[in-house]
């Protein structure tokens, strides 16, 4: 069974709930979000009955090796399982979310997905598509055929039986739904890999270390630390973000920086969080707020929604994220250059921060389409700095949310999937192109 490792470390959230509201650095307001275009997206997915509960979440982008057009991108569908689409946005593969090979394992529900490249998996070397689980509290491992785009099945499951929960300690626990969430994969240079999980309707993130045995991929070693809930203001007062009964301001979109070794982390209604790897070898610093932090809110019941004590209230907010700060992902740049993007919920935009430093809010940009709807609501999104097939100068994938448009049941809850070139949103920003370095070590860096 996994190892699990609680770092409470109270010291450590004391100074955090201390100074959290003053930690941010002050910086210019955006001057508005730039605008790209896409004219690339994925079929629409149903969560209904008839559309098999398929609702679009995160997304992930497997570069083909040695032909880049045969990359393919795959995608969580929720209670629809996966879909993987080729650089066209059609569908090759649609894989239900199956019970995990597990004691008392129900049908999954797959929330995230990542990919771990490399693993030594049968005497061969696979990358693997990593997956969270949040029905069964647990991660998912899915063999990324070498044929990409060619083969007919690219996906293959790959768990070992019997891994433990991530973050409860049974069966009936794991059924409260405060279970595996939000997820990112973590591959040092030398050693171990890990994968990064938040856990859905808390604060809490952890990591494990991925295992292979001769009955697949596995997990142990989990380790845990919150991150604060609350947060002195400096009116006096403490700020504790609304949220529904029995629900923290959990965390949802993480991305790992590879050669950084930290994990960015978007809370959805506080910013985003850099935290450094290992769990608790530094203290996690706040990098952005969003326009309503230290709103006081209270929820009503009637509505369930959150409404401010006093409407006019001004807060101590950020100016570039709109609650929910959700998908993150990292761009790679030579000599550590880069950025860190970030889906701004709440206003169906993204920021873009500089990787370096104090991750400096660079500006923002907002997908439009040419002839298929623009991108809202977004939850996950992936970046690639490396070609892809005719995106020879990156890509990033979102989510869309609803999705509309010509044929679309605009009655039903309606998601799916737009893919951006790169080179677009670099041009509309004033951004670098590199298609060199990265995270991806089948590519010389």
């Amino acid at each position: 069974m996994p190892r699990l490792t609680s770092l409470a470390l109270p010291f450590l959230l004391v100074l955090l709930t201390g100074t959290a509201a003053s930690a941010v650095p002050p910086h210019d307001g955006p001057t508005g979000p730039v605008v790209v275009t896409t004219d690339n997206e994925t079929p629409v997915l149903y969560d209904d009955d008839d559309g098999g509960n398929a609702s679009g979440d995160d997304p992930a982008i497997w570069v083909d090796p040695d032909d880049s057009s045969n990359s393919v991108v795959i995608v969580t569908a929720k209670e629809g399982g996966l879909r993987v689409y080729d650089l066209d946005g059609h569908e090759l593969q649609s894989l239900p979310a199956t019970p995990a090979p597990q004691t008392d394992a129900v049908a999954g529900r797959y929330n995230n997905v990542d990919i771990a490249f490399g693993l030594e998996v049968g005497g061969q070397r696979v990358d693997v598509a990593v997956v969270s689980d949040r029905y069964n509290d647990s991660l998912r491992f899915f063999a990324i055929d070498a044929g990409g785009a060619a083969a007919d099945l690219p996906l293959t499951e790959i768990t070992a039986p019997e891994q433990a929960y991530l973050f409860q300690p049974d069966r009936e626990s794991v059924d409260s739904e405060h279970t595996a969430y939000g997820l990112a994969v973590y591959q040092p240079r030398r050693g171990p890999s890990y994968v990064v999980v938040t856990q859905e309707g808390t604060t809490a993130i952890a990591t494990a270390r991925l295992v292979v045995t001769d009955q697949g991929v596995g997990y142990t070693a989990v380790t845990h630390l919150d991150l604060p809930g609350e947060f002195a203001l400096p009116d006096g007062s403490t700020w504790v973000p609304c949220e529904e009964p029995g629900v923290l301001p959990q965390l949802e979109g993480v991305s790992v920086d590879q050669a950084a070794g930290a994990i960015y982390a978007a809370q959805e209604d506080v910013g985003l969080w850099r935290v450094k790897l290992p769990l608790g070898s530094a203290s996690p610093r706040l990098v952005d707020r969003t326009t309503d932090f230290g709103v006081h809110d209270v929820y009503d019941e009637g509505t369930e929604e959150c409404v401010p004590v006093d409407p006019d209230a001004a807060g101590y907010g950020g100016s570039w994220l709109t609650a929910d700060a959700e998908g993150v992902d990292v761009y790679y740049g030579p000599g550590g250059q880069g950025y860190v993007i970030v889906s701004s919920q709440g206003d169906d935009t993204f920021v873009v921060y500089d990787r370096n430093g104090k991750n400096k809010a660079i500006g923002s940009f907002r997908i439009e389409g040419d002839s298929v709807d623009d991108v809202n609501g977004s939850d996950g999104l992936a970046v690639t700095n490396r070609p892809v097939g005719r995106f020879d100068t990156g890509l990033l994938v979102s989510h869309d949310e609803p999705e509309t448009g010509p044929g679309v049941d605009e009655e039903r809850d309606a998601t799916n999937f737009s893919f951006v070139s790169w080179g677009g949103i670099a041009d509309a920003l004033g951004l670098i192109t590199d298609t060199r370095t990265g995270n991806d070590p089948r590519f010389a860096s």
